[in-house]
């Protein structure tokens, strides 16, 4: 009993790991969304998002773009060596129909901590490249898995990217999927894109405040995101492309 009661004293007298400190996005600047390719931001710019191959910006506040919840369409060859990762239905890939992206298996325990070494990795590569946020794409991928993938599948594997951005000492963004309130695991801001299109702005806003940064890519909505939103939330405009020399614009 003595061994015992010693055994937890020394427990409770070491202390538990620390996470890393993280700092948040900026409000009441002008963000950029680059993942089409790299352009120097104008002097309004305060925040941008790049990919996680792309470097940082120095002198702004940088958040890196990985695709936490399906696949880039130019690493297949890479997930054909992970391809029990992949989700399949009669063999095939499932894929997101806009974009021609496979949707990533995150069903089971055992998968989602697969998938979340790999993106762990990645989201130190974006730690140590010197970025200070990360957007995990694709949250809401359960809405084109036919039924396979559950809403708690992903809410469990959001929770562990979470961590996993944490632990690199990076903020954690969410995209997609406005109608869930993510800070239930920890995302600190959001990336929504066309909100204003969807009228889900709002609903963003309730969850993370002025930490939304908005992408819009109509004329006309960016127009009507601006009197609704421009005086509270980052808005951009961009072409669908995201290319460097395409359209920016800003409220």
């Amino acid at each position: 009993m003595r061994r015992l009661v010693g055994l937890v004293l020394v427990l409770l007298l070491v202390p538990a790991p620390a996470l890393a400190a993280y700092d948040l996005p900026p409000t009441g600047t002008d963000f950029d969304y680059q993942l089409g390719g790299d352009a120097t931001p104008p002097s309004n710019v305060g925040m941008v998002v790049r990919d996680r191959t792309s470097a940082p910006v120095d002198g702004l506040y940088n958040v890196c773009y990985v695709n936490g919840f399906q696949t880039q369409p130019d690493q297949k060859r890479f997930w054909h060596r992970h391809w029990r990762l992949v989700l399949k239905r009669d063999g095939k890939p499932i894929a997101d129909s806009a974009w021609g992206e496979w949707l990533l298996d995150i069903r089971t325990p055992a998968k989602r901590k697969a998938l979340a070494r790999i993106m762990g990795r990645w989201t130190r590569g974006c730690a140590a490249d010197g970025y200070a946020g990360v957007e995990y794409d694709n949250l809401d991928s359960f809405s084109r898995s036919h039924g396979l993938i559950s809403r708690g599948d992903a809410q469990r594997y959001a929770a562990t990217l979470v961590r996993k951005a944490h632990a690199a000492g990076l903020a954690a963004g969410q995209k997609n999927w406005a109608e869930w309130d993510g800070t239930r695991v920890g995302y600190d801001f959001a990336i929504a894109e066309e909100c204003g299109r969807w009228h889900e702005c709002g609903s963003y806003a309730a969850s993370y405040g002025d930490l939304v940064y908005v992408v819009e890519y109509r004329h006309r909505d960016f127009r009507h995101t601006c009197l609704r939103w421009g005086d509270r939330l980052a808005v951009v405009l961009r072409d669908l492309g995201l290319t460097p020399g395409g359209v920016h614009d800003y409220c």
